[in-house]
């Protein structure tokens, strides 16, 4: 196997810090939920149409139409994870919001397990469990500050219910196509959807000053492109385990970089209840990849 130009912990770290930057930058915007998500995902297809047209649109042909169902479905869903998310950003903290998002891989478990008849272990359980009860107490903190906040970490649970539905609907397609065609054909949808929403709704698509229009296009180039394409590049020369849980330190940097910019503190349950979310998260990807490894042997 060739050599990486760098260390792939390197992309990892600067993927980590990309990804955490979404909700600050969500946080920035004065837009509404359903805008903000419009214009991340419009830009990013016009920043990967370039690469589409000049290399994948061979692909296109490999799509059924059943495939084009799924990934239309796909992109609903991620296009409502995105309304969601952002909008518990307006009532919750950064921390708190990025935490409870990143128990997608509890939420993507028992999505197989139910449709897919995948095995769980009794480490897997108890994994499972330990990362729930970080986020009661992150609730719990929370209701005790107001009822608002509770709800914005209501949205973030649905949000990440939302993006573990995409995964899982659209990994049958994903696996006959390059990640380039996939990503641009759901992120088309999500484009699509957004739209109509924004209509529906009655928000506006414009006109916002300048700064606005730097945040919408930093959040598709930094956590949607960059950060995603250096985890994807890190997976040539490292494991899905590593990756998966590098992935949870984002709440982490997130927190962090909300300390630091949005001058948002941490409370006791924000900062215990994260602990045990990650914890438990971390618990739950190495038995369930040993889980993977061990049916791949057999």
């Amino acid at each position: 196997m060739e050599k990486p130009i760098v260390h792939p912990s390197i992309p990892i770290i600067v993927g980590v810090i990309s990804m955490a930057l979404s909700a600050i930058f969500v946080k920035m915007t004065t837009a509404d939920s359903g805008v903000t998500a419009f214009y991340r995902m419009l830009f990013s297809v016009l920043l990967l149409s370039p690469i589409l047209l000049w290399k994948y649109t061979h692909e296109f042909k490999k799509l059924s139409k059943g495939d084009w169902w799924l990934t239309a479905i796909a992109g609903i869903f991620l296009s409502f994870h995105f309304i969601l998310w952002f909008e518990s950003l307006n009532y919750t903290s950064v921390a708190s919001s990025t935490v409870l998002v990143t128990m997608q891989p509890l939420f993507a478990f028992v999505g197989t397990y139910i449709f897919f008849k995948e095995r769980i272990s009794i480490k897997t359980l108890v994994a499972g469990v330990v990362a729930i009860s970080g986020s009661v107490l992150i609730g719990y903190g929370d209701f005790q500050v107001s009822g608002s906040a509770l709800y914005g970490d209501v949205l973030a649970l649905i949000a990440c219910a939302l993006i573990t539905s995409y995964l899982l609907v659209g990994q049958g397609v994903r696996k006959r196509l390059s990640l380039m065609t996939y990503t641009f054909l759901v992120y088309s949808f999500s484009t699509i959807t957004l739209f109509f929403y924004v209509i529906a709704t009655g928000e506006s698509f414009g006109p916002y000053p300048a700064e606005e229009w730097v945040w919408f296009f930093l959040l598709a180039l930094i956590p949607n492109l960059f950060g995603h394409s250096l985890f994807n590049w890190a997976l040539k020369w490292m494991s899905t385990n590593v990756i998966s849980v590098s992935i949870l330190f984002e709440p982490v940097g997130a927190a962090i970089l909300a300390y630091f910019i949005l001058n948002e503190g941490l409370s006791w349950s924000q900062i215990a209840g994260g602990s045990v979310v990650i914890a438990g998260i971390v618990l739950f990807v190495i038995d369930f990849e040993k889980i993977k490894s061990k049916l791949i042997r057999n």
